[in-house]
């Protein structure tokens, strides 16, 4: 699966170079038998971006791009649509990708991260419960959009990312990007049609290797 992330990825336009990083010794062997880069890190890091931010302390770069090793179907134009805002404004320091929610199973689903953004596009706020609430029925309905959990930092925010105190929501909801909010940095959320299929569970596996067999069929057919 990591395989599939990686080579994904190297698609995007506006990357430059994937590595991947692990505190597991059987991914990085698994990396290594493809040909990918891969670097070991330490294995206390609470999250994700801590992890990145250790792997940015040696790799320089303007900015980093973090992929979910469990995306195996990522769209490099969904990775290169979260780098953009990058490029274009200076004072961006972190990004992510929201999609419109259609499905009200996914508004009350706590797997399924929500987010809310300002009238500049800054977020406001991640949850796992349905934000926002809907209160008068006479109104029209709001929309609701699920967080992508693709990141894109610059190399200066990214390194004092473990630095900066895990509050209490963070902590409460369990999501590691409420860690910038909660010490006052803006991350820039754009729109995007990429529906994630994380595999988190043995359904999700299966679900993505139909995938997978019905695309292989295809090619097969032409």
């Amino acid at each position: 699966m990591v395989q599939h992330v990686y080579e994904r990825a190297k698609l995007a336009r506006y990357i430059d170079d994937v590595i991947v990083a692990t505190d597991d010794s059987r991914i990085e062997a698994a990396v290594r038998q493809f040909g990918g880069r891969v670097r070991m890190t330490s294995a206390d890091h609470a999250s994700g971006t801590d992890r990145i931010a250790e792997l940015a302390s040696t790799e320089i770069a303007a900015s980093y791009v973090n992929i979910q090793g469990d995306e195996p179907l990522i769209d490099p134009e969904a990775i290169d649509a979260a780098v953009l805002p990058m490029l274009q404004d200076d004072s961006v320091v972190m990004t992510t990708l929201k999609k419109a929610i259609t499905s009200d199973a996914e508004i009350q689903n706590p797997n399924v991260v929500k987010v809310v953004t300002n009238l500049a596009g800054d977020a406001v706020y991640f949850s796992r419960s349905a934000i926002p609430f809907y209160r008068d029925a006479g109104v029209s309905r709001v929309s609701y959009f699920k967080h992508i959990g693709v990141y894109v930092y610059r190399r200066d925010f990214l390194l004092e990312y473990p630095n900066l105190q895990i509050g209490p929501l963070e902590t409460s909801e369990r999501l590691e990007q409420l860690r910038a909010i909660e010490n006052g940095h803006a991350i820039r959320v754009i729109e995007t049609d990429y529906e994630s299929l994380g595999v988190d569970t043995v359904e999700d596996l299966e679900r993505v290797n139909r995938l997978f067999g019905i695309a292989a069929d295809c090619l097969a057919s032409t």
